[in-house]
């Protein structure tokens, strides 16, 4: 055990994608595809790299590019997103890249693009557009920690049905976001109540650990997935194409209703145990951390542990959420 009870990472044995072939983009905005079908449809985008150490997204897009695959009906976009922080990818300090000046997924508000102060909110302020264009959103990350796979739905319902329509992966968080910023799958429509937001449909899927290959695995599924459900894919198609991709469904659903997010006073937060998430806490009261000499208790019974990390903890940052867990 280390210092705040961070755990050494593990072994990092995800290769980084080659993408120099795949960088330009066909838009004019680096790194950034779009095809149109000529077809009535959706317009969707799937997303990676919002976070320059998250390898298994870049990997997932380069091969769908590789694939060729095109849109049946509507518009399909894929973007590689912080490219300057992936240029700075060492598997020996992962964290390293994570942004350059900003955490990129807590810009996504206009005036912290439109400040254009730091290279990550430029980069957002690029995106914007496609960001704004799109009904549909796959945003792929993945964790500093090991971790089962997570899908991130937000709090409106039409996301948690899309969720429980791709029928993987088994849980699913269902938050509010971060008290530090937006993410990209909050902004604009994305972040409207389902009164408002029309067909729009957003979610993030954490992947599992940055340098598990499990996590690519994962990032292709999702891919596969979500296509077919947006309709801008069939699953003729899908399978001849990306054929492989499609893991098993998953043996039941769980929806975990993050009810409450800790955010570190400090870098000087403390787990008493080296959580890794979903651990479910059996009494409300239990002391899981110390907050800068305030003890961290679980505010309920069967508290279920999400995230929980302090790699990137300092004033500010969440740590690890609370949420009550219920099977779908």
């Amino acid at each position: 055990m280390t210092q705040n009870n961070v755990t050494p990472s593990p072994a990092f044995l995800l290769g980084v994608p080659d993408i120099g072939a795949w960088r330009a983009g066909n838009t004019g905005v680096e790194g950034v595809w779009r095809f149109e079908s000529g077809t009535p449809g959706r317009n969707v985008m799937v997303s990676a790299l919002v976070h320059g150490n998250e390898l298994c997204g870049a990997w997932a897009l380069k091969g769908l590019l590789e694939a060729g695959v095109r849109p049946e009906r509507g518009t399909l976009t894929l973007a590689f997103c912080n490219l300057e922080a992936f240029d700075r990818f060492d598997p020996q300090r992962h964290d390293a890249s994570r942004f350059v000046d900003h955490d990129m997924n807590r810009q996504w508000v206009d005036e912290r693009m439109d400040a254009g102060d730091g290279s990550d909110r430029r980069r957002a302020a690029a995106l914007r557009p496609f960001v704004a264009q799109a009904d549909w959103l796959l945003d792929i990350h993945s964790m500093h920690e090991p971790s089962a796979p997570l899908l991130l739905t937000g709090m409106q319902p039409r996301n948690l049905q899309l969720a429980r329509a791709m029928r993987s992966p088994e849980y699913i968080v269902v938050d509010a976001g971060h008290k530090d910023g937006v993410r990209m799958r909050d902004y604009g429509r994305w972040g409207l109540p389902d009164a408002q937001g029309g067909d729009t449909r957003s979610l993030l899927i954490e992947c599992g650990f940055h340098g598990d290959p499990a996590s690519l695995e994962v990032a292709r599924d999702q891919c596969v997935r979500f296509l077919e459900q947006s309709g801008v894919v069939g699953a003729l198609c899908l399978e001849r194409q990306l054929h492989g991709w499609r893991m098993a469904d998953a043996p039941r659903q769980w929806a975990l209703e993050v009810t409450e997010p800790v955010v570190a006073k400090s870098s000087g937060f403390r787990f008493t145990e080296p959580f890794t998430g979903l651990e479910c806490i059996a009494r409300q009261g239990t002391v899981i951390g110390d907050n800068d000499g305030e003890p961290v208790l679980t505010p309920y019974d069967d508290c279920v542990l999400v995230m929980p990390s302090t790699r990137q903890a300092q004033q500010g940052v969440t740590v690890v959420r609370f949420a009550r867990r219920t099977l779908l």
